[in-house]
């Protein structure tokens, strides 16, 4: 509690421009927390449901049974369910149509990730406004006599290294949360391309065993 309190009173000495800076960070922690929780529940595969795609003989209606079991909102379940509502298709029809609901899930996974990227350039630029500010308040301080209130000065100089610090801190937070959602993009958008691709694989396997049943008979 004491050490929360000293934080406090540490950032009160950074001056106006702290505020702007908390919002910053805020903002930063809304988005990260949101896509932590968006990657945890909607954009996970169960391992039994990864196997089951791997396998090439697998039934259509054990899949439809395993996606139905992650709920509507699974980007997963989204990307399979085209795939699966288009497979009697021909499979340029089917990787067009899954191509295309691939970028949508891109731009729903990437939602937000602005903003990350807006806090790490501006944290820093704010943090060097308030320390301009803050050099700004200890040369006035400093009259035609010299120095007139060396505690006033020695604030001055305080707003500008805590402005300063607070932003380079705000900015590398937002830096690894941005980064680390991006490899955990990248990641789920390069399974979805390669399971996709097993499912084609599997429609083109289905198409070529009908096709030679019709020549047997």
């Amino acid at each position: 509690m004491h050490d929360l309190q000293a934080a406090i009173e540490v950032l009160k000495q950074g001056g106006a421009i702290i505020y702007p800076l908390l919002a910053l960070a805020l903002a930063a922690l809304v988005v990260m927390l949101d896509k932590a929780i968006v990657y945890r529940r909607h954009a996970r595969l169960p391992e039994s449901l990864r196997q089951l795609v791997e396998t090439y003989d697998f039934r259509w209606e054990d899949l439809d049974r395993g996606i139905a079991d992650q709920g509507p909102r699974n980007y997963f379940g989204r990307f399979f369910q085209v795939i699966m509502g288009n497979r009697t298709k021909p499979a340029w029809w089917v990787e067009s149509r899954a191509g295309d609901e691939a970028q949508q899930i891109e731009k729903s996974l990437g939602r937000g990730m602005w903003v990350l990227d807006t806090v790490i350039t501006a944290a820093p630029l704010l943090g060097l406004l308030g320390t301009i500010f803050g050099m700004m308040q200890s040369f006035k301080l400093i009259g035609p006599a010299g120095l007139v209130n060396p505690g006033g000065v020695t604030a001055g100089v305080a707003e500008a290294l805590i402005a300063t610090a607070v932003g380079l801190l705000i900015a590398l937070v937002a830096l690894f949360g941005f980064n680390y959602l991006s490899r955990l993009q990248a990641q789920t958008l390069d399974e979805m391309e390669r399971l996709g691709t097993r499912l084609v694989d599997h429609i083109r396997l289905d198409t070529q065993e009908a096709g030679a049943g019709h020549e047997a008979a």
